[in-house]
């Protein structure tokens, strides 16, 4: 009699139907106690930064392995590195130089020139390359696990190794059209480092939208022509600005303060003697050191705080 009355109540099928599902509390709670994480969450930018730094060979690799890729079913192969921004500034030239006469007031205009199409391909090349980071390259981002930054940085450095081809030939350009070599050709490399940031920065930002938006590809190219349209890759700001007194002052400002243009005047600063620092707008460097700040930082952490969801749905 006593067993049978202190014998708890056998749990029926129906007494489990009616129990309470656990909470997402409970279920953290439990994954915690037995030291379950969250699959493909996102680090900490710290975290980020460290495994990103232990990547870095294979972002090397990669951007070389895509830069020998890019050409090798031409029978030219690399020689296309060099002959493609060689061919525009042709184009260039013929159409704004000879046709719109925009060459006129304008010392050593082909090096001026191809200085402009050759520093300006590498920041279109980079954003274009960048936009499609993510949203071309699916089948690497399911298949492994790494800091997706990895992808629109390496295709950075891509862009950056066919300029490092592309500037010897500039080089030649420059020789032959009778400017010197001088020291102030040393301050291109802090020139290339800055637009470097801003193009990494620009990239991730795009590769972001374009992981999520993928029809934001198709847009860009014109969305750049524009850009190279108002950055005075082929004619002289200053010498606009000079010309039309007429327009508002604010125009000028921004035309000046466009990075791209800041990064090609920098460039020509550097490179050609006949381009002086008065061409130059005010603070060029500060701003130039800014706009890769902003664009580099900021764009780094706008890609990281999306970093889980690339890949997938």
């Amino acid at each position: 009699m006593s067993q049978a009355l202190h014998t708890p109540p056998a749990t029926t099928r129906a007494d489990t139907a009616t129990a309470p599902p656990p909470t997402q509390r409970d279920l953290a709670a439990l994954a915690a106690r037995h030291g379950l994480t969250v699959s493909g969450a996102r680090p900490t930018l710290p975290q980020y930064l460290r495994r990103l730094w232990d990547r870095r060979h294979f972002i090397g690799a990669f951007s070389t392995a895509k830069l020998t890729a890019q050409y090798s079913q031409a029978r030219l192969g690399q020689v296309w590195q060099v002959m493609t921004p060689l061919l525009n500034a042709a184009v260039y030239y013929f159409v704004f130089g000879i046709l719109l006469q925009t060459k006129r007031g304008v010392p050593d205009y082909v090096p001026f020139l191809v200085t402009g199409v050759f520093i300006w391909t590498f920041t279109q090349s980079s954003i274009l390359a960048g936009t499609r980071a993510i949203s071309g390259n699916l089948g690497l981002v399911r298949a492994l696990h790494f800091p997706r930054a990895s992808l629109p940085i390496s295709f950075c450095l891509q862009q950056l190794q066919q300029l490092l081809f592309s500037m010897a030939a500039l080089l030649v350009i420059l020789l032959a059209f009778g400017v010197p070599p001088a020291l102030s050709w040393v301050l291109a490399i802090p020139a290339l480092v800055l637009q470097f940031t801003f193009n990494a920065g620009v990239s991730m930002i795009m590769a972001r939208v374009g992981a999520k938006t993928p029809d934001i590809a198709q847009l860009m190219p014109f969305v750049l022509r524009t850009w190279m349209y108002v950055s005075g890759v082929m004619w002289s700001i200053d010498h606009l600005i000079a010309r039309h007194d007429s327009l508002p002052s604010w125009i000028g400002t921004v035309l000046q303060a466009n990075p791209a243009a800041l990064y090609i005047d920098l460039m020509r600063f550097a490179l050609i003697d006949s381009f002086h620092a008065s061409q130059l707008p005010p603070h060029v460097w500060a701003l130039a050191t800014g706009w890769a700040l902003l664009a580099g930082v900021g764009g780094f952490i706008y890609f990281w705080k999306a970093e889980e969801t690339y890949g997938r749905g």
